[in-house]
C-alpha cells in the first residue's frame, strides 16, 4: 500500500482503505494527509503509523463510506488520540496465542497470563517509532504489544521471587506465580483456560504461595520416556547418561504442575483419569490445608484424596491423587484446585476437554 496509490489523488487527503495493514506496509501512503482502515479485525491493540491513522469497524468505514458518495466535497478530520480506561481489562489479546497443547493435549497451554498489550516500551533512536522508512520522528519510547512485551513481566516477576528465594527451583517459582495468579473471566475469554491459563501474574503473592508443586530433572526425563523418547533422543537433550524407563503412554497426568488437563471423548463416560501430585510446604511450619474443588455444572466428579494435608516442618512434601470421571457434556469444563490453610490459598486450574 505504501507506494502503491497514485500520488497526484490521494497527496494532503485522508484516505479510505478497505482491510487492516500495519504500520510499516502503510507507508507514509503516498503523500497522504491520513488514512481510515474499515475492517472486522479486533481493535484492541493499538499500533504506531507514520501519518495519523484510524481503525473503524466495518459499520462505522460504510457510514463514512456513504458519506463520501453523498458529499460533493467531503472532509475530515482525525483528532490526536486520547487515553482511555478500558473497564474489561484484564483480558487476552485477540493476537495472543491459545491452546490446547497441540504436542501434549494433557499439559495445559498458556501456563499464566502477563501484561503486553500498549506497554510503554524503551525505543531506540536509531529508527522511528513505526519502522517506516521516511518517518522523522525519534522517540526513546514508544508503546509496543506483543509477547515481547509479556515474556519482560514474566521473567521480572521470577526473578523477583528468585531474589527473595535463591534455593527455589525453577519449577517452585512457576508454581508460585501460577498458584497465587488472580482468576480471569470465562465472560471475557470464551477459550477459558486455553487463553490465560492459571490467571494473571500477581508477583506480591508469588512471593508467599504456601505450597508449590516442585520437579526436578528426573520429573522431566521420566515425562520425556512417556512421550515416547527412546535414551538416544533423551540424551541428546540431557547430554549425560539417562535413559528412559517409563513406559511410553504418551499421557503425561503425572508430570508435577500446578495445573490438570485432560482431553477426553464426549460421547462416552470415562473413569480412571488419576493424577499423582506432590506439594511442598513453603508456608507455616505448622499447617494444615483442606482441598476442595470448585464444582462446574457438568457431569463429572472430582475426588482428592487425601483431602487433608498436615505439615509439621518447612520443606516437608505431602502427596496426593486428583480423580476424575463422568462424562464431558462441554467442549471446555473448567474447575479448580483449591488448598487452604486459612492463611494461604493455593489454586490450580482443571480443565477437561474435547478431544
Amino acid at each position: 500500500m505504501a507506494d502503491s496509490l497514485d500520488e497526484d489523488l490521494v497527496k494532503g487527503k485522508i484516505v479510505l482503505c478497505d482491510g487492516f495493514r500495519g504500520p510499516t506496509s502503510v507507508g507514509l501512503v503516498s503523500g497522504a494527509a491520513g488514512i481510515l482502515l474499515r475492517s472486522s479485525r479486533s481493535k484492541d491493540v493499538a499500533y504506531t503509523f507514520a501519518l495519523p491513522a484510524v481503525h473503524l469497524g466495518l459499520n462505522y468505514g460504510a457510514l463514512i463510506q456513504s458519506y463520501i458518495n453523498l458529499t460533493s466535497d467531503p472532509t475530515a478530520t482525525i483528532f490526536k488520540s486520547n487515553e482511555g480506561k478500558d473497564s474489561f481489562a484484564p483480558y487476552i489479546a485477540s493476537f495472543s496465542s491459545r491452546g490446547p497443547n497441540a504436542i501434549t493435549p494433557n499439559i495445559l497451554k498458556p501456563d499464566l497470563a502477563a501484561p503486553g498489550v500498549e506497554i510503554l516500551a524503551a525505543w531506540s533512536t536509531i529508527v522511528p517509532p513505526s519502522n517506516v522508512k521516511g518517518d522523522k520522528r525519534i522517540a526513546n519510547y514508544t508503546i509496543q504489544s506483543g509477547t515481547s512485551m509479556a515474556c519482560p513481566h514474566a521473567t521480572a516477576a521470577a526473578a523477583y521471587i528468585k531474589s527473595f528465594h535463591p534455593n527455589w527451583s525453577p519449577a517452585a517459582i512457576k508454581s508460585a506465580l501460577m498458584t497465587t495468579a488472580t482468576p480471569m473471566s470465562v465472560a471475557l475469554d470464551p477459550e477459558a483456560e486455553f487463553a490465560y491459563g492459571a490467571g494473571q501474574i500477581h508477583p506480591i503473592k508469588a512471593l508467599n504461595p504456601g505450597l508449590v508443586y516442585d520437579a526436578s530433572e528426573i520429573d522431566y526425563v521420566n515425562f520425556l520416556g512417556e512421550q515416547g523418547y527412546d535414551t538416544k533422543k533423551l540424551r541428546s537433550i540431557t547430554n549425560d547418561n539417562s535413559s528412559c524407563t517409563q513406559p511410553s503412554d504418551g499421557i503425561g497426568w503425572d508430570l508435577n504442575l500446578p495445573s490438570f488437563a485432560v482431553a477426553v471423548n464426549t460421547s462416552t463416560s470415562f473413569s480412571g483419569v488419576v493424577f499423582h501430585r506432590t506439594v511442598t510446604n513453603v508456608g507455616f511450619a505448622t499447617s494444615t490445608y483442606k482441598a476442595r474443588v470448585t464444582i462446574p455444572s457438568s457431569f463429572l466428579k472430582f475426588k482428592v484424596e487425601p483431602d487433608v494435608l498436615s505439615f509439621s516442618f518447612v520443606g516437608q512434601k505431602k502427596s496426593f491423587t486428583l480423580r476424575i470421571e463422568g462424562r464431558l457434556n462441554f467442549d471446555i469444563v473448567s474447575s479448580s484446585l483449591i488448598w487452604d490453610d486459612g492463611t494461604f490459598i493455593v489454586r490450580s486450574p482443571i480443565v477437561m476437554f474435547a478431544a
